[in-house]
Parts: structure tokens; sequence; C-alpha cells
């Protein structure tokens, strides 16, 4: 590859530093993926193993968290136990025929012709307690459901922040499939719950079976920043892994099916005592944790502070650097959705931006440890106050994004992907020092890089060219790219 790419005398340039979508190096190690905390869940000890209080409670099973969720009791087609449910009688029916599981379901299904936006989902509020870890699933069958990309399970917090993204994955056609989500409740009392389509189309869905649970030790994370602590609640004892109770690890974190590939859920492991352990049958525990989580397709993203992670950072630099010997190296610093929660993160006065920015600054060191010489390049958007690097809620990142840039040098260009925003974006990296390139195209309109780059000029901008960008692997549009961005 090297060879041809002289030959032709393109410039190969390798990405490295996988910050956002973490899997090629979390499949080195995946205890190095960022964890969410769960604090002082109560257990208690049933024949030697700690089982949650909530699952020995019949008021908090996943019956009664979310009542309705088998929709066996409804009024016509109004399902009893929820406070919102689109469309009944409309385009959302009790279907007694078609079920998973007791004596009906709830199908959605648009009969006419009508192209507005509906939506299509049943909602409720439920009561939980605060840094806990729950499971959300439901049963669903869809025929012809043209709507299956727009099906969603979430939970939303007090404040409206969304605390949960994993995709479904439901497809347009399908017999009845079990999907999962799992969630950390954060400093939420109560969440809201959602189940359904955004923007109902032709076809039918039906939904059966809607549960939700506490859970504990879901991709599990282990490492000294994750630490986990087992005391008893009633007098603070502080009990010793491997003498009190069983190493506890998680064998399926980071290995589903392959190494770096995480799944939504899976049955956990359990908290198992020893033989000789103090903790007595019986015993009330508070165990704190923490867990990773998945976004959208199965993103996790790795600890941005941990040592290990620059350790393979490190080596996977070296190993590149000896195959290809680049010129310019690429850190993917893109779309990081999760960060800043375990203790490796977190100190005092320090904010999720600076977090960033100190991060980006040791890549940058590891990456001229191993070539002084080399260019850097990093995609924009987290360090783009008007795009990622927000001072509100981005995604499940725990504080202020802002300031991140200040870890950039300025000889780092900035591979801007902002076009929605480029009279504000592009000035914004000029004015910092960098040189910019267009990450244009996006499997869209190829004559749309004619505009961006105009706005360059207009505003005066660092901009050095253009880059056509694929993600479906399609350059059938490649030369028509190049001639509006040649030709403006």
């Amino acid at each position: 590859v090297k060879q041809l790419c002289d030959e032709l005398k393109i410039e190969l340039i390798p990405t490295v530093a996988p910050m956002g979508y973490s899997d090629g190096l979390l499949a080195h190690n995946p205890n190095l993926a960022e964890g969410m905390p769960v604090r002082d869940a109560l257990f208690t000890v049933r024949n030697g193993v700690a089982v949650l209080n909530s699952a020995d409670s019949k008021s908090r099973s996943a019956q009664a968290l979310l009542p309705g969720g088998g929709f066996e009791d409804s009024k016509g087609d109004n399902a009893i136990g929820w406070q919102l449910q689109d469309g009944a009688g409309k385009f959302s029916f009790v279907d007694r025929d078609d079920k998973h599981a007791g004596a009906s379901s709830l199908r959605w299904e648009r009969r006419d012709a009508g192209n507005d936006y509906l939506n299509a989902r049943v909602s409720r509020l439920v009561k939980v307690e605060r840094w806990r870890q729950f499971h959300a699933s439901v049963w669903i069958k869809a025929k012809e459901y043209e709507s299956a990309g727009e099906v969603r399970l979430f939970a939303m917090g007090a404040d409206g922040r969304v605390i949960s993204h994993s995709n479904l994955g439901v497809k347009r056609d399908q017999d009845w499939t079990e999907h999962h989500v799992v969630f950390n409740t954060l400093d939420n009392s109560e969440v809201r719950i959602y189940c359904g389509t955004w923007g109902l189309r032709g076809g039918k869905l039906w939904m059966d079976d809607l549960q939700l649970e506490e859970t504990a030790f879901v991709n599990l994370v282990r490492r000294a920043g994750c630490p986990l602590t087992v005391v008893s609640a009633v007098d603070g004892t502080v009990f010793e892994e491997g003498r009190d109770f069983a190493e506890l690890t998680d064998p399926k974190l980071g290995r589903v099916p392959w190494d770096g590939n995480f799944d939504v859920y899976h049955d956990p492991p359990s908290l198992k005592l020893l033989p000789k352990s103090r903790i007595e049958e019986g015993s009330e525990l508070k165990v704190s944790f923490f867990h990773t989580v998945t976004v959208y397709d199965g993103q996790v993203c790795c600890c941005l502070a941990d040592p290990e992670v620059f350790k393979v950072l490190e080596d996977q630099v070296r190993r590149v650097e000896k195959l290809f010997a680049p010129k310019t190296y690429f850190m993917s610093h893109d779309e990081i959705r999760v960060a800043n929660w375990c203790d490796s993160c977190r100190r005092d006065g320090r904010s999720a931006g600076m977090l960033l920015a100190e991060n980006v600054q040791q890549c940058v060191a590891t990456i001229r440890k191993v070539n002084p010489q080399s260019k850097l390049c990093v995609w924009s958007d987290m360090f783009d106050p008007y795009h990622n690097a927000i001072s509100g809620d981005f995604y499940l990142v725990n504080g202020d994004l802002t300031g991140s840039w200040e870890g950039l040098p300025k000889d780092v260009l900035i591979v801007n992907w902002n076009s929605g925003k480029p009279t504000q974006s592009l000035p914004f990296f000029t004015n910092q020092g960098h040189s910019q390139v267009l990450a244009g195209f996006y499997d869209s309109d190829a004559s749309a890089i004619k505009t961006w780059l105009a706005a360059g000029r207009d505003t005066k901008s660092s901009v050095t060219g253009a880059m056509y960008t694929t993600w479906q692997g399609n350059f059938a549009q490649l030369e028509a790219f190049a001639k509006h961005a040649w030709g403006n």
C-alpha cells in the first residue's frame, strides 16, 4: 500500500488516538473504557451471593416499575399504565391476536397515506434511586416497517437530559425479538421512559413486555480509576476482595463478539462470598462500582486520563511508524460522548474541557516522542465551541467542554466538519492560529463544498484544502466533488 501511494504521489495519513470510537484501543484492554459510577447500591446476601435489594422486593420488580409494559389492560385501544400514548385508536392499537406473551400487545400502524410527521410512542415517569445501573428491555415484531431505524427506547432525566443513547437495531421485517438498553440514573430520583417511533410511516410494528429493572455489574469496569467497594450497610466495615468475596470481573466486557466490541446487555456476573468471609448470610451491603455504556451502534469511549491509555497509544504509534513512517498522523478525537466520570479523570477544579485539553496535549506528546518531525491533524468537533465543545450537556460527558481547544498546539491542522456554522467555526480556528481542511461531501451533495469554500474566503479564514469524506465507502462522486472544489 505504501509503495503504491509513493508511486502515485499520494500521502498516506494513518489515524491514531481513537478517543471517541475507541474499540481499536479497547481491544487491548477493555477496562480502559470510561466508567460511570454506581454509588452505594443496596444488596442482601442470599445463599452466599449478594442480591440487589430491588430484585428481592415485589414493589420494585421489573413489572412494577412499568406496570403497563405487558399491554394487558386497556380501555379500547388506550393501554392502561402509560401517561402518554400517541394516536390511541388512530395509529396505535391494542392487538389481542398477535403478541409475544400474555393476552395482548400494542401495534403501531399508520392507515392513512399522509406524509406529516407523527410520533408513535408510549411514555411514563418512574421513581428510581440516584446513581444506579438500570436495564430496560422490550420485545418487538415488525412487518414492512419503513421507520425501523427510528424505533427507540430511552430514559430522560428530570432536567430533560437524555441519559441513554443505544440504538435498538430494529429491522424492517423481524419476528419477535428482544431489544435492550442499559443506563445510569445519574443524579435523578425520577426518570421518564420513552419507547416508540419518531416519524411513523408505513408498515406495522408490535411492542410487548416492555420492562425496567435495576441491575448491577453489566459491563463492569475494573481498574485503579474505577474502584469497587463493598461495605457493611450496618456498621461501615470495608470488606476485601479475595478475602471476603471472590474476584469480581465481567468476562464479557468488551469481548462480544470479538475483542474491542461491547454489547448493550448480557447477564451480569455475581458478587460471591468466599468460605472464610467476614460477611454473614443475610447481611446488607452497600456496593459502589463503575460500568461503561454503549452509544448508538456499540460506540464505547476510552478513559481520557488513565496512564495505561497512553501506553497503548505509544505502542500503536510505534508500530504504525515502523510500517508506514508517515509524515502526518491524524488524531481521532471525534464525538467523545462519555467522559469525565471515573477517578482517573476527576480532579477538583478541572472541567471536562480541561481534561480533554490535557488529553490531546498528551496525545501530541506521545506521537512526537516517536516521530518528532510529524505533522498532526485532528477532527474539529470536540474543540469547536460552535459544535461539540459546549458548556451545556453533551451526551454523557460530565460537565463543561469549553476550553478543550486550549490543548491544541497551533501547528495542528484542523479537519473541520462543521459545515452548518461556517461563519462561526472557520474564523474561530483561524483566530486560534490553525490551518484548516474542510471535510466535505458526507455522502450527500457533492456541490455543497462550493458554498463552504466561499464562506471560508468571505470570512478570510485559514482554509488550505478540502477532503472528500465518505462514511459509506461511496467514491462515485469523488470526481464531481473535486471539480466543484477546484472550480470554486
